[in-house]
């Protein structure tokens, strides 16, 4: 049985988050519930959770403080979040299961499975954690970005990412080490968290790296060649606009 607590300082969600746990997790069961940083650390520290369903919004400060206060942590998170986008974009840079407000059923339970699948093959996520709250007590950008496959968890440096290549509704990351790494992701997921870290998308299959960028070739209607000898087409659409980019690095 998989042990769960919910944190969030809104009764009716808490109502509806263990509404859904019973009707699609049998294998889960509520062991608690609290409002607030103080009530949900004793009550994490009592239960030792396997799951913990966390607001970031709580009476008495924020779901992070929480976290920073249990550190190590071996439970699993999943976020319950509005649209404060410094936060999410947080969240998505480290792989970490979030639900938006208000809850949806479909992602719900798409967020809780796809939590469930990594307690069940005892993925050890210590580093994923601390790297994640490293980065959002600097209030920093990331330096890493965390891939999640099937078999494991990457922590990846962002400068070391060449480019990004989609395929349907996966993306395969191109690292300067030779090595690929495919996830289970769009490219426009990685293109809107990417995009502030210097990484522009000159074709409709592509995510770049401009710090990597060796020159722009304006034959056949113009391609990136990157350091490492790789050529990545431009639309035509596009390549004003990586014009001025590269121009202005």
């Amino acid at each position: 049985m998989i042990k769960a607590v919910i944190v969030d300082d809104n009764p009716d969600i808490r109502v509806t988050n263990k509404h859904l746990l019973a009707e699609y997790f049998i294998e889960v069961e509520v062991v608690g519930e609290a409002d607030s940083v103080e009530a949900a650390y004793n009550l994490i520290s009592q239960t030792l959770p396997h799951l913990v369903l966390l607001d970031i919004e709580l009476k008495d400060g924020t779901g992070f403080q929480l976290l920073q206060k249990l550190t190590p942590y071996s439970f699993k998170v999943i976020f319950i979040t509005g649209y404060n986008q410094y936060a999410l974009k947080a969240i998505k840079f480290h792989a970490i299961d979030y639900i938006l407000k208000p809850v949806n059923a479909t992602e719900f339970r798409e967020a809780v499975q796809s939590t469930i699948d990594l307690i069940e093959k005892d993925f050890s996520t210590h580093d994923q954690n601390e790297q994640f709250l490293q980065n959002f007590s600097a209030n920093v950008g990331p330096s890493k970005i965390v891939l999640r496959t099937i078999d494991a968890l990457h922590l990846v440096k962002i400068s070391d990412i060449l480019f990004c290549k989609n395929d349907n509704s996966y993306t395969t990351f191109h690292l300067s080490s030779d090595e690929k790494i495919m996830v289970s992701k769009g490219i426009v997921f990685y293109e809107e968290i990417l995009t502030e870290s210097g990484f522009f998308r000159p074709h409709q299959s592509y995510l770049v790296n401009l710090r990597h960028v060796k020159r722009l070739d304006k034959a056949d209607g113009g391609y990136v060649i990157l350091d490492s000898g790789d050529e990545i087409p431009i639309s035509s659409r596009r390549k004003k606009s990586l014009i001025q980019l590269l121009e202005n690095l």
